[in-house]
C-alpha cells in the first residue's frame, strides 16, 4: 500500500500496538524503553518511532490535541495494521480525591467533544477496552503508584474550562461542568472520548492512561495539591501495560 496521507505510513511496520502520546515531543522518549526503537516518520502532528516488545512490533505514534487529529491518527493507524491503541497523556483533575501527580485509568468518557457525533449518535457511549484497561491497572497496581480508574470528561476546548467566564457559553459550561462534578468524574481531558468511539466503530480495542497535571478544584477548596510536568509514570505503565497485553494474548 502507498503511505497514508496524515502519517506517512504504510503497513510494512508490522505493529498490532501503538503507544500514543499527544505530544510529538515525547514519542522519542516512549519509543527509547522499546527494544531496538528507531525514527519511522514525522509529519504535521504525527512523529512516529517503532520498536519491540517480547518480540513484537509496537509503534510510538503522537496524536495531537483534540478529537481531529486523534481519530485521523486511529483511522490511519489501523488502516496499517495496529489494533490495540494505548493513550498516555494528560488531564486535568476533578474529583477532590485526585491529586496533582495521580494516574488516572480512563474507564469510559463523556463524550463532550464534536468528533465522535460524526461516528456514531451521543446516545452511544465512549467506552475503553477491558481487557488493555485491566493491563493498566494490573501494572499501576505492580509499581504501587497513585491511581484511579473511572469516567473523565472530553472536551474540545481548554480555555472553555480555564476561562468559562469569559464564554458566551459559560451557563452551559458551568452548570454541565457541576453536573459532571456531581456524578464523580476524575478529570478532564481532550482525546479519550474519540479514541474509544473510533477504535470501537473500526472494532479495534482502546485504553488510555493520564498524568494529573494538577486539581483546580482540590485548590478552590484550598486543599493541599501539587503540580506534575513530567509523564515519567504513566508511560512506565503504558509500555509495561503493552508488555502484559501481548504476552497475555499469546
Amino acid at each position: 500500500m502507498e503511505k497514508l496521507y496524515h502519517i506517512q505510513l504504510d503497513n510494512t511496520h508490522g505493529a498490532r500496538y501503538a503507544i500514543m502520546p499527544g505530544d510529538p515531543g515525547r514519542v522519542e522518549l516512549i519509543a527509547k524503553l522499546l527494544d531496538e526503537p528507531r525514527f519511522l516518520a514525522a509529519n504535521r502532528e504525527y512523529t512516529t518511532w517503532i520498536g519491540s516488545l517480547e518480540g513484537e512490533n509496537v509503534l510510538v505514534c503522537s496524536h495531537g490535541i483534540g478529537g481531529p487529529s486523534t481519530a485521523i491518527a486511529v483511522e490511519e493507524l489501523y488502516q496499517t495494521g495496529v489494533r490495540n491503541f494505548v493513550r498516555v497523556g494528560t488531564c486535568g483533575g476533578m474529583n477532590l480525591d485526585v491529586a496533582g501527580g495521580d494516574l488516572v485509568i480512563a474507564t469510559a468518557a463523556i463524550r463532550m467533544e464534536g468528533t465522535s457525533r460524526e461516528y456514531i449518535p451521543i446516545e452511544f457511549p465512549a467506552v475503553a477496552d477491558w481487557g488493555l484497561t485491566a493491563s493498566l491497572i494490573e501494572e499501576a497496581d505492580y509499581r504501587t503508584y497513585p491511581y484511579h480508574a473511572g469516567v473523565v470528561q472530553c472536551k474540545d476546548s481548554f480555555y472553555g474550562q480555564h476561562d468559562a467566564e469569559r464564554m458566551p457559553a459559560a451557563y452551559e459550561l458551568k452548570n454541565k461542568w457541576d453536573a459532571w462534578m456531581k456524578a464523580g468524574t476524575l478529570a478532564s481531558e481532550m482525546e479519550s472520548a474519540t479514541l474509544f468511539i473510533v477504535a470501537q466503530t473500526l472494532g479495534a480495542k482502546a485504553a488510555c492512561v493520564l498524568t494529573t497535571i494538577w486539581n483546580q478544584e482540590r485548590i478552590k477548596q484550598g486543599m493541599e495539591d501539587g503540580q506534575a510536568h513530567s509523564s515519567g509514570k504513566a508511560i512506565k505503565v503504558a509500555v509495561e501495560a503493552v508488555r502484559r497485553d501481548i504476552l497475555k494474548n499469546r
